[in-house]
């Protein structure tokens, strides 16, 4: 017959040093946690554009930079991806059907969640009074068609960085 083998006090040392290991240097760094949130936060675009081939473009171009692109043709696309998703940033072009790019931008930011979000024209009106109507109505950039995709994407990097989306 076995003898029954007593490890009460055995269980209760390994007990004892894993507590004191736990309990000696920090459990959880919430400032690690923040930081690692914010890392795995991937910046969402919105392109509203009714060029379905620019569209697609900037939306290939802006997902290969490590973007979540959402993409709208008009105003009623683009109210459908605002009620579904936060959005970090949107280009928006002047020349939409039913209602234009000025009008959209102005809405937005008269509305209070949306008023924060940077707005970049792309448009192919380079007339100084529609860029001065863009800048006028909320848009943080106005960049004229055909536009070098460098300056594009420096531009929405700034703008993520300097309204805290991404990290600089």
């Amino acid at each position: 017959m076995k003898k029954k083998v007593n490890t009460r006090d055995l269980v209760d040392k390994i007990a004892k040093i894993t507590r004191e290991r736990m309990t000696s240097g920090a459990v959880v760094d919430f400032n690690n946690i923040k930081n690692n949130l914010q890392k795995k936060h991937t910046p969402t675009l919105l392109v509203v554009e009714d060029d379905e081939t620019l569209r697609k473009a900037l939306k290939r171009i802006f997902e290969a930079s490590g973007y979540r692109v959402l993409a709208a043709s008009d105003g009623s696309e683009l109210s459908e991806v605002l009620y579904e998703t936060y959005i970090d940033l949107i280009m928006l072009d002047v020349g939409l059907p039913w209602i234009d790019g000025f009008e959209l931008a102005e809405m937005m930011k008269n509305h209070p969640d949306l008023n924060p979000v940077p707005i970049v024209f792309i448009s192919g009106n380079s007339d100084q009074e529609a860029i001065k109507k863009g800048f006028f109505v909320g848009a943080h950039d106005y960049i004229t068609k055909p536009f070098d995709i460098e300056k594009v994407k420096k531009t929405v990097d700034t703008l993520l960085e300097l309204s805290g989306a991404i990290e600089g």
